[in-house]
This record gives structure tokens, C-alpha cells and sequence, in this order.
């Protein structure tokens, strides 16, 4: 092949090249440039119902007020209510990092304003709709000047988008909480600290799920079984700051090597971690009148004990 004949051939294969690189895929379930999701509650206020909006505004600090403006007033022609209800105010906002931050007066989340599922669905609202801006990867929201607590009176923290579920048929009665568990050391003598995220539905309780928690067992190397696996949850109330677990009789089958103490307060410990809880009752099958591995008698109500608990994570 000759000279001109090479040189000819590289130049095609430079164009090619050029054209290939400069060609930008898109990915067909991204939105286009200037298009958002505006969410709503659907006339009923159980689910979300996103709405297309589409914007030519591209500066960050005027999307932010376009976008939360548009959140605030659905339009009528939408068969849809907004998230947020009209007496709660909305007093304005500040970013900082990738972290915007809502303010709301004292009517968020307090009734009869917002009950608790509409106020996590209005929280999921605004997650959606204001992380979808560039530079924007969460959102905090504060009440009069404080952080917003959920309803056992911890603080919600931030939010991201992934918080908030998709793809189940009833998605929006669904949180994400994270959780404080004890589980044994490998002495079986202490109690280690555990933080767990875990997804749930909204209408199980708190106190049940850090139970059932227990029960699973932990998932850090280095912690260690303190409820039998097999073990039944019957029930759980909350009254007066008081929490009643009742288990099945597989909770006095306990054989595992830990100390006689430490389910006790694995339980009493893990549970006193949200401020709903001061103290726990323990029964089995409906009593109180029993004793643990012969020496604890569960006719108490345990408080917690910190002076067998090891910080650890």
C-alpha cells in the first residue's frame, strides 16, 4: 500500500474516531435538561404523586426558589393535593456543601396540622423534588429554628432521595431509621454497641422492630447473639414511658454463652435508646412471675445499665 494510500487511511480512521468520541450517549430513562418532578400527595394523600415540570431556569439559588414555589401550589389542573398543608409556613432556606436545609414554622408536623404519615410523605416530597437540583444530594429540615425530630422524638437528620423507596406498591409508608442495638462481646460479659439502618413500614412500631432487631442477631464481626433465634415476639405496648415486651417460652431457652444479665439488658439497653422509653417489662406468655435462668426475676421493670455496656461499633 502506498504512502498517500496509508496517510489517507489514517485520516478516515482519525475522523471516525473524533465523531465517535464527540457523540454523547444519553441514557434513556435520564429526564432532559430543564425537566423535574414536582411532588404531590394524590387526592386521597396516601401515596405521591409526581408531576413533569419543566424549567428554563438554570441557576441554582432561582431553581431552588422556582422549584419550592411550584411545591407549594399545585396547579389547577392537577388532580392533586400539596405535600405541605397551608398552615405551616414556609420560611425560607440555606445550602450548605450539598446539604439544603428548610425552614418551617411550629405548625410542621404538629396536630391537627399533619398527622405522622402525611408528614413523612411530605418529607419524602420535599426530598425528591429539591435533590433532584445540581449540587444538591440532601435536604434537613428544621421546625422553629430546631431540628426536626420524628414521632419518638429523634432527630431525622438528613435526607437523601435513596431514603425514601421505590419500586414497592405502597412505597410511601415506608422510613428509613437508624437504630442503637446491644449485643454480647465475646467475653459474654459486656454489651457492645451496634448502629443499624434499617427500612420499615411506618406502622410498626419503633419498640417492636429494635425487638425483632435483637432477635435477627447482630451483623458486626465481633458481636454476638444475645436473644435466641427462635425466640417469638408476642407483643409490645408503650405506656406511660413504660414498654410491656411479652415473648414466647423459647426467650427462657437461652443456652447461649453470655451471662445471665446481658439479654436482659440487651433488650432494656437497645430500648432505652429512644426517648420514648425509660423503663422495660418483661413478661413470658402473658407473665411477670418468672424467673431467668434461675436467678433474675422478671417481676420488675428494668432501667438501663451502662455499666456493662462496652462502646464500641
Amino acid at each position: 500500500m502506498g504512502r498517500k494510500m496509508w496517510l489517507r487511511l489514517l485520516f478516515l480512521m482519525t475522523i471516525a474516531c473524533l465523531t465517535g468520541c464527540g457523540k454523547k450517549e444519553t441514557d434513556p430513562g435520564q429526564p432532559e435538561e430543564g425537566t423535574y418532578k414536582i411532588y404531590y400527595l394524590n387526592s386521597s394523600m396516601t401515596k405521591l404523586a409526581p408531576q413533569e415540570y419543566r424549567t428554563d431556569t438554570r441557576e441554582q439559588e432561582a431553581l431552588i426558589e422556582e422549584l419550592m414555589n411550584r411545591f407549594l401550589n399545585v396547579p389547577n389542573d392537577v388532580d392533586s393535593q400539596v405535600a405541605l398543608p397551608d398552615k405551616v409556613g414556609y420560611l425560607g432556606c440555606r445550602q450548605e456543601d450539598r446539604v439544603l436545609f428548610l425552614y418551617f414554622d411550629g405548625g410542621y408536623g404538629s396536630k391537627p396540622n399533619m398527622n405522622a404519615t402525611r408528614e413523612i410523605l411530605c418529607r419524602a416530597a420535599l426530598t425528591k423534588t429539591m435533590t433532584q437540583i445540581e449540587g444538591i444530594d440532601y435536604i434537613s429540615i428544621y421546625v422553629a429554628d430546631q431540628p426536626l425530630l420524628d414521632s419518638y422524638g429523634n432527630p431525622v437528620g438528613v435526607m437523601a432521595d435513596s431514603d425514601f423507596i421505590e419500586g414497592i406498591s405502597d412505597i410511601n409508608s415506608y422510613e428509613k431509621s437508624q437504630l442503637q442495638l446491644f449485643f454480647a462481646d465475646g467475653t459474654g460479659e459486656y454489651l457492645v454497641r451496634e448502629s443499624r439502618e434499617v427500612v420499615h413500614s411506618i406502622n410498626t412500631s419503633l419498640e417492636r422492630l429494635i425487638v425483632e432487631e435483637l432477635i435477627e442477631g447482630p451483623q458486626t464481626e465481633g458481636h454476638y447473639q444475645t436473644l435466641p433465634a427462635d425466640t417469638k415476639l408476642l407483643n409490645v405496648s408503650l405506656n406511660e414511658n413504660i414498654c410491656y415486651i411479652n415473648f414466647d417460652s423459647a426467650f427462657l431457652n437461652n443456652t447461649l454463652e453470655v451471662k445471665e444479665y446481658i439479654p436482659i439488658y440487651s433488650i432494656v439497653n437497645s430500648l432505652s435508646e429512644i426517648s420514648t422509653v425509660s423503663k422495660v417489662q418483661i413478661t413470658v406468655n402473658g407473665s411477670q412471675d418468672v424467673m431467668f435462668r434461675d436467678t433474675i426475676s422478671l417481676n420488675t421493670q428494668f432501667e438501663r445499665n451502662l455499666e456493662i455496656g462496652v462502646e464500641q461499633e
